[in-house]
C-alpha cells in the first residue's frame, strides 16, 4: 500500500484530485454534525438570497432554501449514488465478460451479441428509456444508469478474459482437476481486478453525471430531496436573475468530476506493473547520461569502442547497478561474443550502444561509446537517431514482437530504408526485395505482401536481418537472435550472418547464451557476470582452456553428445542481485576456489597479454 501511494502521489494532478476529493468527502461525511439549517426549510420570505447574506453563506434558492445545506446533502446524495451505480455496473458487467471470456464459444457469442445491441442504443436515450418504464425516482434513476453502463464492463472485461483464458497457468489449473468457479474466483478474477478497479474509478465521475443529468429532467431525486442535478434543475428558471443557484451545484459538479477524472488516471497508472519502477511518464527517446567522472579518452582502436560503461537503473531508492565498467572492443570483420547467465548485463550494454534503454529508470552513469571515434554518449538525439539502424543496427530476440503486426513485411522493409534514405518508394521496394533474397527468402518477391503472422519464426528472423541491413550498417549487435529457433533454423541463421560478415565486413556484436553458438561464430568472446566482464579472449582460447572459474563452470554446463555418460553440471546458488553486489568478487560465493582476498576490495580484469583477460586473484591454469 505504501509503495502505491507513492507512486499515487508522483503524479501531481491525481495528488491534487485526492485531496480535492478528500476534502468534499471529509464535508459530506461531517455534514450530520454541522450546525446547518433544515434544506428542506422554505422561507419565501428570504426568496434568492446572495451569497454571504446573514445566516446564509451561499445565498438562497426559489423558495428561501439555504443553498450551503442542500448543497451539502446534495453531494451526500450523488455522490452515494454514483459510487452504487458503479459498484453494480463493475459487478453484472464483469461477470458477464469474465463468462463470456472464459467459456467462449457458443456462449461468447450469444452473450457478446446481447451486449452489442445495447451498445447500439445512445446511453442517454437507453436510460430515458428504463426511467420512464420504471417510473421517476432516484433508484429508479440509480438502476437505469447502472444498467446502461453494465456493457461498458462487459466488452472491457471480456477482452482481457480472452487474453488470459487461453494462457497456460489457466490449462495448469483445468488439468489439476479445479471446476470452471473456482478457476473464474482463483485464477481469473486476481488478474482481472485490477482493470476493473480502474474502469470503476475511471467511470464514477461520470455516472454522477448521467444522474444529475437525469434529475436535472426531473427523473431522479424527487422534491422536496435535493441531488446536484435536481438543485441545477430547479435553478434554471432563475439562470439570469438568481445565477447563484446554479452556479453554486454547477462548480461542485465539476470538482467532483474532475477529482474522481483525475484520480482514476492516477489510479490506472500507480496499478499498471511497468510502471512500478517509478516511471510514470513516457520513457525519454534516449537514455539519460549522467557522467560523474571523467569521459575515457584511449579508445581500443576498433570500429565501436566500449569504454568503462556504467548502466543503472533508478528505482525509488535503489540502484540497480546492470552494467558495471564494461570495456569491449570490436573491429571491421570481427564477430564478438558476449555470453553470461541472465541478468548479467548483456542486453543492457547493448541497447546502452545507442541510448535504447529505457529511462527513467535507465541512467548511463560513466564511461563513453565510441563509433568511429566519436563518443554517441554525447551526441544530441538527431546525431544519434541518424545512426540508429544507419550505421548501428540491431536484430532482436523475438521477430514477431519486432514486427508491426498490421503491416506487410514489405512495407515495412521500405520505411527502413526510406528512414535514412530519401528515395521513390519503388526504388525502396526493390531493394527491399534484393534484400530479402540476399538473406535467402524464398520466393522473395511474393513474401513482400505478407504479414508477419503469416510466416515461420525462421522466416521472420531472416526479415529482422533484413531490416537491419536495410541501410548498410557498419555494425549489427544481435541480441539472442537464435534462442527461439529449431537448431536447424538456427543454423542456417548462423550460417547466414557468417556470410553476411565476411561479403559486407560487418562487425558483429553477439549475444547468446548458448557456448556452440559463440564456438561457431565468433572470433573472440567476453564473459558476463553480474554486470562485469570476468573473462575476455580468443574464441578458441577461452573454451579450451576457461581461466575464471565462472567460465569454466558455464562451460561444464554444457550437454555433450556422444560423450557417454556423465553428471550433468550446474553452478550452484544465484547470481547476486545489482543493488547489492558484495565487495571484491561477485562470484565468490559460488565459487569453490573462493579465499579471504576474493572478498574485498575491487578485483581487476587483467592478463598476461592484450588478446587474454581474466578477472579473477587464483584463476585456472591456461597451459
Amino acid at each position: 500500500m505504501k509503495q502505491f501511494l507513492k507512486l499515487l502521489f508522483r503524479n501531481r494532478l491525481a495528488a491534487m484530485g485526492a485531496v480535492v476529493l478528500s476534502a468534499i468527502l471529509a464535508l459530506v461525511i461531517l455534514t450530520p454534525l454541522l450546525p446547518l439549517p433544515d434544506p428542506n426549510a422554505t422561507a419565501t420570505a428570504d426568496r434568492f438570497m446572495r451569497p454571504f447574506s446573514e445566516g446564509h453563506l451561499l445565498g438562497t434558492d426559489h423558495l428561501g432554501r439555504d443553498l450551503l445545506s442542500r448543497l451539502l446533502h446534495g453531494t451526500r446524495l450523488s455522490l452515494a449514488v454514483g459510487c452504487v451505480a458503479a459498484l453494480i455496473a463493475a459487478f453484472f458487467g464483469s461477470s458477464i465478460g469474465i463468462i463470456a471470456g472464459y467459456f467462449g464459444g457458443r456462449v461468447d457469442n450469444i452473450i457478446m451479441r446481447g451486449v452489442d445491441m445495447l451498445m447500439a442504443f445512445p446511453y442517454i436515450l437507453l436510460a430515458l428509456a428504463i426511467v420512464a418504464a420504471l417510473g421517476p425516482g432516484l433508484v429508479n434513476a440509480l438502476i437505469a444508469v447502472a444498467a446502461v453502463n453494465i456493457p461498458f464492463f462487459a466488452r472491457n472485461i471480456r477482452g482481457i478474459t480472452v487474453s488470459l483464458a487461453g494462457r497456460e497457468f489457466i490449462d495448469a489449473a483445468k488439468l489439476s482437476g479445479m471446476g470452471h468457479t473456482r478457476i473464474i474466483l482463483s485464477e481469473l478474477l486476481p488478474n482481472v481486478l485490477p482493470v476493473i478497479v480502474i474502469a470503476m474509478s475511471t467511470t464514477i465521475g461520470w455516472m454522477i453525471l448521467e444522474t444529475a443529468g437525469l434529475s436535472f429532467l426531473g427523473l431522479g431525486s424527487q422534491p422536496p430531496q435535493a441531488d446536484l442535478g435536481s438543485m441545477l434543475g430547479e435553478a434554471r428558471a432563475a439562470l439570469i436573475t438568481a445565477p447563484h443557484t446554479s452556479i453554486v451545484p454547477g462548480i461542485m459538479i465539476f470538482l467532483i468530476v474532475m477529482s474522481i477524472n483525475l484520480l482514476g488516471d492516477g489510479i490506472r497508472d500507480a496499478l499498471d506493473p511497468r510502471l512500478k519502477s517509478g516511471a510514470l511518464s513516457r520513457p525519454r527517446a534516449q537514455t539519460l547520461v549522467d557522467r560523474k567522472g571523467e569521459v575515457p579518452q584511449d579508445a581500443q582502436n576498433g570500429l565501436l569502442d566500449i569504454q568503462s560503461l556504467e548502466t543503472q537503473f533508478h528505482v525509488g531508492s535503489r540502484v540497480y547497478r546492470a552494467v558495471n565498467e564494461v570495456s569491449l572492443a570490436v573491429k571491421p570483420g570481427e564477430c564478438l561474443g558476449i555470453i553470461g547467465e541472465s541478468g548479467s548485463g548483456k542486453s543492457v550494454t547493448a541497447l546502452s550502444v545507442m541510448g535504447l534503454v529505457a529511462s527513467p529508470p535507465g541512467v548511463i552513469t560513466g564511461g563513453a561509446v565510441r563509433y568511429d571515434g566519436e563518443d554517441l554518449l554525447s551526441a544530441d538525439y538527431e546525431s544519434l537517431r541518424s545512426k540508429r539502424g544507419n550505421n548501428v543496427a540491431y536484430i532482436f530476440q523475438d521477430p514477431l514482437a519486432t514486427l508491426h503486426p498490421l503491416y506487410k513485411i514489405g512495407d515495412q522493409l521500405v520505411e527502413a530504408i526510406q528512414c535514412h534514405n530519401r528515395i521513390p518508394v519503388k526504388a525502396a521496394r526493390d531493394k527491399a526485395l534484393d534484400l530479402l533474397a540476399a538473406v535467402r527468402i524464398p520466393n522473395a518477391e511474393s513474401r513482400l505482401d505478407t504479414y508477419p503472422h503469416e510466416m515461420s519464426g525462421g522466416m521472420r528472423q531472416r526479415v529482422g536481418i533484413a531490416m537491419a541491413l536495410a541501410n548498410d550498417p557498419d555494425v549489427i549487435i544481435a541480441d539472442e537472435p537464435t534462442t527461439a529457433l529449431d537448431v536447424t533454423v538456427q543454423a542456417q541463421i548462423l550460417s547466414l550472418l557468417d556470410d553476411l560478415r565476411r561479403e559486407r565486413g560487418l562487425a558483429i556484436i553477439f549475444i547468446t547464451h548458448d557456448f556452440g553458438v559463440v564456438a561457431q561464430l565468433c572470433d573472440r568472446v567476453a564473459v558476463m557476470y553480474a554486470g562485469r566482464i570476468v573473462e575476455e579472449g580468443p574464441t578458441m582460447a577461452v573454451l579450451d582452456a576457461p581461466a575464471h572459474p565462472y567460465t569454466k563452470r558455464l562451460i561444464a554446463c554444457v550437454p555433450e553428445l556422444g560423450g557417454g555418460r556423465r553428471e550433468l553440471a550446474a553452478i550452484l546458488g544465484l547470481p547476486p542481485v545489482v543493488d547489492n553486489l558484495p565487495d571484491g568478487c561477485a562470484f565468490a560465493p559460488r565459487c569453490d576456489k573462493a579465499q579471504a582476498a576474493c572478498r574485498s576490495g575491487v578485483i581487476p580484469l587483467e592478463g598476461a597479454t592484450a588478446a587474454r583477460a581474466v578477472r579473477c586473484l587464483f584463476p585456472e591454469e591456461t597451459v
